[in-house]
């Protein structure tokens, strides 16, 4: 059975890259009816925080990548708690797991790390190095300066006893290092790039356990999915580099390695590695900007993989359907906020509209849209809500239905001020008020009717009524405004709008 797994490390957000690379692995089990491993790299204990841990996971959750094993909670079958439900889901337990590969936390599998060092030195395979941090830094501005690989240069390598003996006399405690071979090349056999080979006298002694005890990333994730019978390792590029040093590794240890799959890096519009000025920080951001579960899926799927006929648009479990390693590109990804944002408003409109008002709330809330309003939310809501590109754009496109008319610039002098208009609004607020039923379509007709009957233009008499009910010179159709908004709220209005001309 295929096992993917995403291993972050709880240092920060979650940003681009690694929802990314969370949604790969879990595209590639799901379309394979494998299972998704999510776990906690957590060894960075200077700057790993729960708060950390929290985001990540609530990021994942909220994007609707269910994990099977991993970090609580769980529920039956594998998965989270409605993840697209704004505000559902338990709060994660930090530092409990499930699954029969736990724990899923790095700093709770030390004795295993430490296990496999002391196997390794007893095949001579890995040696203690005792050089001081300065001494590290030292060696590689030398090695910069003389223009060679700033690598460690091995020097602990072959140290006698005595020499041993000498620097722990001295205080110093070890970290212990991984010998590399010297010779001849370790190929990675990449399931996106081919085979990328790398010269071994270009590859340093790596850290294995560090002078504390514990584990580095290169050996704990090495571990790690041989001991989660991980089958696949689907990562981004930046890790390309660090794949022949683990290939050693599983060598050393003599287990099988898993298939490696290195995706695109992800460039900003300019060319230049993404960063926070190319947009949102983290996916939470996105989220908090009212952007879909659905949209963000679909939109990071495309970061670096494609179908053959270049399709664009993925609703409900055609992603997971299409999706395969086949489709992703070498060449970098380039991240557009314009395009995905064109995306999400193709998302909302796919929504039925009890799904639209489940994802609408938080931000009509947060407006101080809430209890019950006249007219009542739904209907204004949909109204408006499909011309809307994103979530937080609902409040200011319906707030006009329950505040005093504010007009813009444009509304005022481009429309309300023109001749005649004075005279019209107070005209139709007489229509309306008489008007039976008062429904869009009846409405329709009798406005149009009054045009007629004034040899008027249609643009002379709709548009300066939108602006007088409105206060704006775009909106929802004008006849379902007027339905939505009631007789007494027309007619009212057009009559303070005729009393300010």
């Amino acid at each position: 059975m295929i096992r993917t797994r995403f291993a972050p490390s709880p240092t920060g957000f979650l940003h681009i890259g690694g929802a990314r690379t969370t949604l790969y692995n879990w595209l590639f089990a799901r379309r394979h009816r494998g299972t998704f491993v999510l776990r906690v790299e957590d060894t960075d204990e200077a700057r790993s925080t729960e708060d950390s841990v929290t985001a990540i996971l609530d990021s994942i959750r909220w994007l609707g990548l269910d994990w099977d094993e991993g970090p609580l909670p769980m529920v039956s079958g594998g998965g989270t708690p409605s993840p697209e439900t704004p505000g559902s889901g338990s709060p994660v337990d930090l530092g409990r797991d499930r699954g029969p590969y736990g724990p899923y936390y790095q700093m709770k599998r030390i004795e295993l790390y430490q296990k496999h060092v002391r196997q390794l030195a007893l095949a001579g395979l890995v040696y203690p190095c005792y050089c001081a941090k300065e001494e590290l830094d030292a060696m590689r501005k030398a090695a910069v300066a003389q223009k060679r690989p700033a690598i460690y240069d091995g020097r602990c390598r072959k140290l006698t006893d005595r020499q041993k003996a000498e620097h722990e006399a001295s205080g110093r405690k070890p970290s212990w290092r991984f010998s590399m071979p010297k010779e001849g090349e370790t190929a990675v056999d990449d399931l996106i790039r081919g085979r990328v080979s790398f010269d071994n006298r270009l590859l340093q002694d790596l850290v294995v356990q560090k002078a504390a005890g514990g584990p580095t990333y290169n050996f704990a994730c090495v571990v790690d999915d041989h001991h989660m019978a991980i089958t696949h390792v689907i990562r981004g590029d930046e890790h390309l580099s660090n794949t022949p040093s683990q290939l050693q590794l599983y060598a050393a240890l003599g287990w099988e390695a898993p298939k490696f799959a290195h995706l695109s890096m992800i460039l900003g519009p300019d060319g230049s590695k993404l960063s926070k000025r190319h947009g949102a920080a983290s996916v939470l951001e996105y989220k908090a900007a009212g952007f879909l579960p659905a949209a963000m899926r679909n939109y990071l799927g495309l970061l670096g993989w494609s179908t053959t006929d270049s399709r664009q648009l993925f609703f409900g479990d055609e992603l997971v359907e299409a999706f395969d390693l086949a489709g992703c590109q070498k060449n970098p990804a380039v991240f557009d906020q314009a395009k995905l944002t064109w995306m999400n408003g193709e998302h909302l409109r796919k929504l039925g509209h009890d799904e639209l008002m489940r994802h609408a709330e938080p931000f009509l809330e947060a407006a101080g849209l809430v209890g019950p309003l006249d007219p009542p939310l739904d209907k204004t809501v949909a109204l408006e809500g499909e011309k809307c590109r994103l979530l937080a754009d609902i409040p200011g496109r319906v707030d006009f239905f329950y505040k005093d008319v504010e007009f813009t610039e444009k509304a005022m002098a481009g429309v309300l001020k023109r001749p005649g208009v004075k005279e019209m609004l107070l005209d139709v607020a007489g229509l309306l008020e008489a008007a039976q039923p008062f429904a869009e379509k009846a409405l329709e007709e009798k406005i149009r009717g009054y045009c007629e009957a004034r040899a008027l233009k249609t643009s002379q008499v709709f548009h300066p009524l939108r602006a007088a009910l409105s206060g704006r010179t775009e909106g929802p159709t004008l006849f379902g405004m007027i339905e939505a908004l009631g007789r007494g709220k027309s007619v009212g209005r057009l009559r303070a709008a005729a009393a300010l001309l």
